[in-house]
């Protein structure tokens, strides 16, 4: 499977705003990785499409030997500076560089819809033991705050077909063979900060975004920091919480 342009463009180039502008993750993801999906000590767990490797903290918190795949050098560059200790892999979805059955959980966080696709499923039911456990789990930002709506109206000209989770087409996939649905959650969240990080670097970080020409996104930019302040919620120089949901999906392999 070849890594999307927005992808591979985007975020070879937006790593450093991805680091910054990204949220990380709620009390209850730790939580669900351990409940749900079975994490702990003298267990292994694979994340495929790791990014920067934003999720890595909560998944070394369990305990578990953790294992990081992502095809975007520039990404897995930044992951492995800043998580040492933690096999980080060059692959993708449709090619996992592991023997079947090497690991007890797969996670994919932030990153499930670029490779919505049975041949992604299979390959990544090939690398868990039987009966181990797929977790999928987004951060999606809660488009009923108003700023927030027009943050998304203000970038969604860009997307340009770009895979997303909010599109739903990721869930055509499912009911998939070999795996069952083992239960789902969903819990707010927010990442606190300043509007410059929270919310700038957010957008910045967005695969479609981030693969602009510099120019066009100095412009994003511009409009962005416009919303900002004439937004008297955002514009008083404290810091901004931005409202999320975090979404959080388990799967089991069958046979």
């Amino acid at each position: 499977m070849s890594v999307h342009h927005s992808a591979a463009a985007g975020y070879a180039v937006g790593a450093g705003n991805y680091v910054r502008g990204r949220p990380g993750y709620p009390p209850e993801a730790a939580a669900w990785l351990r409940a749900d999906l079975g994490l702990a000590a003298g267990r292994a767990v694979l994340e495929v499409g790791a990014g920067t490797g934003k999720f890595i903290p909560l998944l070394r918190e369990t305990g578990a030997e953790v294992l990081a795949l992502e095809p975007v050098a520039a990404m897995r560059a930044r992951l492995a500076a800043d998580h040492p200790g933690v096999t980080v892999l060059d692959g993708s979805a449709t090619a996992i560089p592991l023997p079947d059955g090497a690991v007890d959980v797969v996670v994919c966080a932030q990153a499930f819809h670029w490779f919505a696709t049975a041949a992604a499923l299979a390959e990544m039911r090939r690398v868990l033991k039987p009966g181990g456990m797929l977790g999928l789990i987004w951060n999606v930002r809660d488009e009923q705050v108003d700023w927030v709506a027009a943050l998304t109206a203000l970038t969604d000209p860009w997307e340009q077909g770009t895979p997303r989770y909010r599109s739903g087409a990721w869930r055509d996939v499912f009911p998939a063979p070999g795996f069952a649905a083992a239960g789902e959650r969903s819990v707010h969240h927010a990442h606190v900060g300043s509007a410059e990080e929270v919310i700038v670097d957010r957008t910045l970080s967005v695969s479609f975004i981030a693969a602009l020409p510099e120019a066009t996104r100095d412009e994003v930019a511009r409009q962005v920091r416009a919303l900002i302040a004439d937004t008297p919620a955002l514009a008083g120089g404290g810091e901004i919480a931005f409202p999320y949901e975090t979404r959080m999906f388990a799967f089991r392999r069958v046979d």
